[in-house]
């Protein structure tokens, strides 16, 4: 069966919305990546690190799931990446109250044997120095590299960061990076520049606006669900990232009328998502459900229209 193998942060989240505030939960990339693509049951595994202050309920969700963790080092004696955030008002903007790297900072990423040969990577949003090594690891290219990244790294790690652009089939990022990777204030004319640097696909995120897929000259727009409540965005853009990828590793198909599909499958997976703290939500979510919101993805997009 095909393989799945992720590359991403595992974290301490403490989140502050206008509904609510949690203690330190479960959160990083890596988590909502791999528990939003274990709803398509396809094998994964996991590449992080972790402080032992981590608890081992938390794997334990993850090996549940089929999720391998033996790619996740865990340092005796060492703390687990923290972050604190608090939302504002319109849920668009947060403020960043405290990140500690801890263990992140001395991180060696290791692929475990049994994925070295994985047909899909997705390398989460990290140091691209972490993300290069993970791609050298491989036994051989895999069929699709998807990357995401960050304004931070724009800034501090520009030449590193074009090194894995050009190595890489697909970049998720959202409107007001790709702004900033291209200075180009059109999101069709950062799209194409994007392309231009090697990446065959682009999926540009604009949160409760939904998302734009763009290959060659198509372009595809997914929208987001309109949603009573958004309760916490935070792990929104990763349960995406992660719902497109599984949806991808399952049905082996590359192809852009397939990524039209995944894109849908990932912003139906984020709009459940952003319904509880953390990834709570995302350890609850059934195959039924799912698909009864796929459901209502589809009657938002049909309409009838006579052209004469």
């Amino acid at each position: 069966m095909n393989k799945l193998l992720i590359l991403g942060s595992i974290a301490f989240d403490q989140i502050e919305t206008p509904f609510g505030k949690s203690n330190a939960i479960m959160g990083g990339s890596a988590n909502y990546i791999a528990l939003a693509a274990a709803q398509f049951e396809v094998p994964s595994a996991v590449v992080s690190i972790v402080g032992d202050d981590y608890p081992q309920d938390y794997l334990n969700l993850l090996t549940q799931r089929h999720i391998d963790v033996s790619g996740i080092e865990i340092v005796h004696g060492g703390k687990t990446l923290f972050w604190s955030g608090k939302y504002r008002n319109d849920m668009n903007q947060r403020d960043t109250l405290d990140t500690q790297l801890n263990v992140l900072v001395n991180f060696k990423p290791v692929v475990p044997e049994a994925f070295r040969n994985a047909e899909v990577l997705l390398l989460g949003n990290l140091h691209p120095t972490l993300q290069m090594d993970v791609l050298d690891q491989m036994l051989s290219r895999p069929k699709l590299v998807v990357m995401d990244t960050m304004n931070y790294w724009m800034n501090h790690t520009w030449d590193l960061l074009m090194e894995v652009v050009a190595r890489v089939d697909m970049i998720t990022i959202n409107d007001e990076e790709a702004r900033q990777l291209t200075k180009e204030y059109s999101l069709v004319k950062a799209a194409q520049r994007i392309m231009a640097m090697g990446v065959k696909f682009v999926v540009i995120k604009k949160g409760e606006h939904g998302a734009l897929l763009f290959h060659d000259d198509k372009v595809f727009f997914a929208p987001a669900l309109p949603l009573a409540e958004v309760f916490d965005p935070t792990g929104a853009g990763d349960a995406f990232a992660g719902g497109l990828v599984g949806y991808l590793t399952k049905t082996r198909d590359y192809s852009f009328s397939n990524l039209k599909n995944a894109i849908v499958h990932g912003s139906n997976i984020a709009s459940f998502c952003i319904e509880k703290f953390g990834a709570e939500r995302l350890l609850t979510l059934t195959q039924d459900e799912r698909h009864a919101r796929l459901q209502q993805f589809r009657d938002l997009t049909q309409f009838d229209i006579q052209l004469k």
